[in-house]
């Protein structure tokens, strides 16, 4: 396949697609996972489903002819995987050792660590304004969903092991793209069976810890099983816009801008599901937004700046440029 096409039309597509598939599968999970719902608890095997649906979508796409294969080194492949299987454990297990509030300021800390990652992987700086609209936008969703907060030894571990992971996984889309020149369907297609194969081997034992429960021991309803199948294909979507947003933009902004999904779960969960939606959560999500319009306008001013290119030379400095071609005769020969 050649390389993707950038276009703002197509950019708010692959927005549209990341925020709708990751606010749906949310919504469908707290259905299919909660108590009041189907009670399938078994977040990490669930994960191991959506990565086979997406695989095998991959599998037929590339059998089609639809999306040709490039090569992609193997152990780059197993290493990426490890790295997001070791983001999908961790933040589970975070979940589950440490409060909710603890939780949600462990993600929150994912976007100055994606930053730092960023500069000190990839040399990247960014401006004052960048700072200024990160800042605003952790504090808005901080905020909106930090409540009580709670930790101990073995939870801030598997905070730090996940918000690493997730970081790191993130940074790992966009410069293997640029590396192997794949896009970004084709590099799920390359990675997913790599993750669903592991994590069907690991996720029952993963969610026996977290849980005390057997896979075996769940009673399979018609309901859950279409939920199931609800959530596997919108995880695909969701699989697919995240390598394209990151492909297509940075590891920050997918972060930044990400934290819309956050503001629709909230919003959502407050229609759906009668959640408490308080003053200080208005306050929060409308913060937030505002940090992601400064963020957005800060990144598109920082483009500008930089394809600009003003010429900074003056006569002067010009003058021995001009001299130095004045000494060189017509046949090429620099006079001694």
């Amino acid at each position: 396949m050649e390389k993707e096409k950038k276009s703002p039309v197509s950019d708010v597509g692959a927005w549209g697609m990341n925020i709708v598939s990751s606010v749906g599968i949310i919504m469908a999970n707290k259905q299919l996972m909660s108590p009041a719902g189907f009670a399938f608890g078994f977040a990490t095997t669930l994960t191991g489903f959506h990565f086979s649906v997406t695989a095998l979508v991959g599998f037929i796409s590339n059998a089609s002819g639809y999306s040709a294969s490039k090569h992609v080194p193997l152990w780059e492949l197993i290493w990426f995987s490890l790295v997001a299987n070791a983001s999908i454990t961790g933040m589970n297990l975070s979940l589950m050792l440490n409060s909710v509030g603890f939780y949600q300021i462990s993600k929150l800390s994912m976007i100055p660590v994606v930053c730092v990652m960023e500069w000190i992987i990839h040399g990247k700086n960014f401006s004052r304004e960048v700072k200024i609209a990160v800042a605003v936008v952790v504090i808005g969703v901080g905020i909106c969903t930090v409540t009580d907060v709670k930790v101990n030894a073995k939870g801030f571990l598997c905070a730090c092991v996940a918000i690493l992971c997730t970081s790191l996984q993130q940074i790992s889309i966009g410069s293997l793209q640029k590396k192997y020149s794949v896009g970004s369907f084709e590099l799920l297609s390359k990675t997913a069976p790599i993750q669903a194969i592991s994590l069907l081997i690991l996720g029952p034992f993963v969610d026996y810890f977290l849980t005390g429960k057997l896979l075996t021991d769940y009673k399979m309803t018609s309901g859950a099983f279409a939920f199931i199948l609800l959530s596997c294909s919108l995880a695909v979507f969701c699989n697919i816009s995240q390598y394209l947003c990151i492909g297509r933009f940075s590891a920050v902004s997918f972060q930044v801008l990400g934290h819309m999904k956050t503001v629709c779960v909230l919003t959502l969960g407050w229609l759906l599901f009668d959640s408490a939606l308080t003053f200080k959560n208005l306050m929060g999500m409308a913060l937030a937004v505002v940090g992601m319009i400064v963020y957005s306008w800060a990144v598109e001013a920082e483009k500008q700046t930089k394809t600009s290119l003003p010429s900074t030379l003056t006569e002067e400095d010009l003058k021995p440029l001009k001299e130095g071609i004045a000494e060189i005769p017509m046949n090429g020969e620099a006079k001694v």
